[in-house]
């Protein structure tokens, strides 16, 4: 891709968090969704409408659905909505989100498809709906990615999200309880909220954005903390819209001061290596040292 280019900010650090939007937080998708795309959309189960069509800096937006989902969940409202119906219970887990920084070295056409590829391949082919909006503000581009969870029939309906499963004993016979009824347990009918995921996820981002990276010739990121990395750095919280908006205004924020200090705390770590290497030997220093205490020994020793 011709000359190297030289790294910036964007790139200088990796950003890729899950979350759950659960009910039990006094939280909706409807709401969720749009806030995350700008748009006005009527909440059914609260009977509200929201409304953030003032909110600015979304620059792309569009929902990605699997295999057997109806083609009407394009719509964001119907889509957000039949979630919400088909949730029945207070601590219902209505969605998940992932955001992911975006390189602005990339040029717009680049970030969606970098995006939409890797919703495609991690999410989408696995049977979730995603609702996808590409957010900028100043140098701060990222990407929001709202997932179901719960898998589509074949049928076009909203499958469970669990099943039961016998329990059974060493001869492959059901346990029968007490009460009278077999012993039974809760089977997760996908695997989308195995543990594993989120790292799994993480690294499968990292490698993308290597990828894309790679072909602009620029310096490739490392999804692993700088724990797992073996480096002695703290790590810099991510800043969301609001605070950037903030910090550009002039107004110190809570997030921005702890980032400032962590900026600081680093380069002060950094110093004390430089300090403590300058006072250190070289190899050949020290054998032409060591040397010199064998000979004056010899010499004692006479």
């Amino acid at each position: 891709m011709g000359q190297k280019k030289e790294r910036v900010g964007a790139v200088d650090y990796f950003h890729a968090s899950i979350k759950i939007i659960s009910r039990s937080a006094g939280r909706s998708s409807v709401r969720a969704a749009a806030y995350r795309a700008a748009e006005k959309l009527y909440d059914h189960r609260t009977g509200e409408w929201r409304d953030y069509t003032q909110k600015c800096g979304v620059v792309h937006s569009e929902i990605l659905l699997p295999e057997h989902a109806p083609e009407h969940y394009h719509d964001r409202a119907v889509l957000w909505n039949s979630v919400e119906h088909v949730e029945k219970a207070k601590n219902s887990q209505v969605a998940r989100e992932v955001e992911i920084a975006l390189p602005r070295e990339l040029d717009r056409a680049e970030q969606i498809r970098l995006t939409r590829d890797f919703v495609q391949a991690q999410f989408v082919s696995r049977g979730m709906c995603a609702d996808v909006n590409i957010h900028e503000k100043g140098k701060n581009v990222h990407a929001h990615i709202m997932l179901t969870t719960r898998p589509i029939d074949p049928d076009g309906s909203w499958g469970a999200k669990s099943r039961k499963e016998y329990v059974l004993d060493r001869r492959g016979q059901r346990i029968m309880l007490d009460s009278g009824e077999w012993k039974s347990r809760k089977v997760s009918a996908v695997d989308w909220n195995e543990r594993d995921n989120a790292e799994i996820w993480r690294e499968a981002w990292g490698r993308a954005l290597n990828h894309e990276l790679e072909r602009h010739g620029l310096e490739p990121v490392d999804h692993r903390s700088y724990k797992r990395q073996g480096l002695d750095k703290e790590a810099q919280r991510h800043m969301g819209p609001q605070a950037l908006e903030l910090e550009r205004q002039g107004i110190p924020t809570q997030i921005g001061e702890h980032n400032r200090a962590v900026v600081e705390r680093n380069a002060q770590r950094e110093r004390q290596k430089e300090q403590s290497h300058e006072r250190l030997p070289s190899y050949e220093e020290w054998l032409d040292g060591h040397k010199q205490e064998q000979s004056r020994g010899v010499e004692r020793g006479r």
